[in-house]
């Protein structure tokens, strides 16, 4: 049975014994294992002492939708303290915001992919901290698609943005904790910063194996399974294809119109499908791409884990895409993601020459082999913060 950080310091108060005054990153997923608030209990345990509360893309009850679409401040309807978005007119923590906690925490479920903004946020929040002397405690929680597996090219600096602010992988086997001592030291963030890690979690295994409850930690992430097809079936964002918002399985689903399933898996690389099969399906999406629209595409199952390799499976789609749709498919426009002079699906992929080498009909294996080499590199650079024994 996993113990996450949130549980540890309920268990062991002293672990906070010189953290001060205390605020709290935090939003629905932060919950122990009998689903209580992260504010209630923090609250509980240490009171009088919680002061601030902060949350991330989509509100802390994780009500909004993606890209764009922020969340205000409010007062905690209970605890009376305010709740400021990290979503909002700014993105970054404020002084004025921070001026009541010496420590704040965070309690944040990531989901092992690049792209998901909550890192991001917490980095911005470690960088503020930083600036004026606070400090930050992780409360670690598992990488839910595990912290073994990663994949696909590191992200150039020049597309460096709230998606992606430093050179890894868009799966990066690593929990939240381990990512952030690495952004604080290989990027001179100079926060004083603590991870309290979780307890008996196997790098090597799913979430299932955690004994947690899954909470959907974003409006669009309802499952493990969703997790798992997410660092490839993401880069769908950046496309005019939808992928599955508006139906309960988001990401698992994908598809548009004009997609004929039986054309598209004629032209699939059966390698790079393994572990997963494709079952062609029909859909009506009830918002974002193609909603009310008639879809046809397919929902992936994904039947071996190991096997199944995510970025890999969606960069094959695009290049069938590309070939059977020249004139019906096509890259999505700015902006996205605050980024206004770069193609989204370049900002997503954190290059611009994956989407290239796409379009200029090269198979996926030697696309691959290009980031080969700085995958190794980027693994020996991970293996200083892992927390867990891989």
């Amino acid at each position: 049975m996993v113990i996450t950080g949130l549980e540890r310091i309920l268990q062991e108060p002293e672990l906070l014994s010189k953290a001060g005054r205390l605020g709290l990153l935090y939003n629905q997923a932060s919950v122990d294992r009998s689903f209580r608030a992260a504010p209630d209990l923090i609250n509980e345990r240490f009171p009088g002492r919680l002061a601030v509360l902060f949350g991330p893309q989509h509100g802390v009850s994780g009500t909004e939708q993606d890209n764009m679409k922020e969340t205000g401040h409010c007062l905690h309807d209970r605890l009376e303290i305010p709740v400021f978005s990290l979503y909002s007119e700014t993105r970054k923590p404020t002084a004025e915001m921070l001026e009541t906690a010496d420590t704040v925490l965070v309690d944040i479920q990531d989901v092992g992919t690049r792209v998901y903004t909550f890192a991001t946020t917490v980095l911005y929040l470690m960088q503020a901290c930083a600036e004026l002397g606070k400090s930050v405690v992780i409360l670690d929680r598992p990488n839910p698609i595990n912290g073994r597996d990663v994949e696909g090219n590191l992200l150039d600096p020049e597309f460096a943005s709230f998606v992606g602010p430093f050179p890894i992988p868009m799966r990066h086997g690593m929990t939240i904790g381990e990512l952030m001592l690495f952004y604080n030291q290989e990027y001179a963030v100079g926060c004083k910063l603590q991870v309290v890690a979780a307890v008996n979690w196997d790098p090597n295994s799913y979430f299932e194996r955690t004994g947690l409850p899954w909470v959907l930690p974003s409006p669009n992430m309802p499952l493990v399974e969703t997790a798992v097809v997410y660092p490839g079936q993401v880069t769908l964002e950046g496309t005019n294809i939808s992928e599955g918002r508006g139906t309960t399985r988001p990401f698992e689903i994908f598809g548009a119109p004009f997609i004929d399933p039986k054309s598209l898996i004629e032209r699939l690389d059966s390698y790079c499908f393994r572990g997963a099969v494709l079952r062609e399906t029909y859909f009506v999406p009830t918002f974002n791409k193609w909603a009310n629209a008639a879809c046809r595409g397919f929902q992936i199952h994904v039947l071996d884990r190991d096997e199944f390799k995510p970025y890999r499976v969606t960069l094959a789609l695009l290049s069938a895409l590309l070939k059977l749709y020249p004139m019906e498919f096509h890259w999505s426009a700015p902006p996205y993601e605050y980024v206004t002079d770069k193609l989204p699906v370049d900002v997503i992929l954190g290059d611009y020459k994956v989407r290239a080498e796409l379009e200029q009909g090269r198979p996926v294996p030697d696309v691959e082999r290009e980031w080969s080499e700085a995958l190794e590199q980027f693994l020996k650079l991970r293996s200083r913060y892992l927390l867990y024994p891989r």
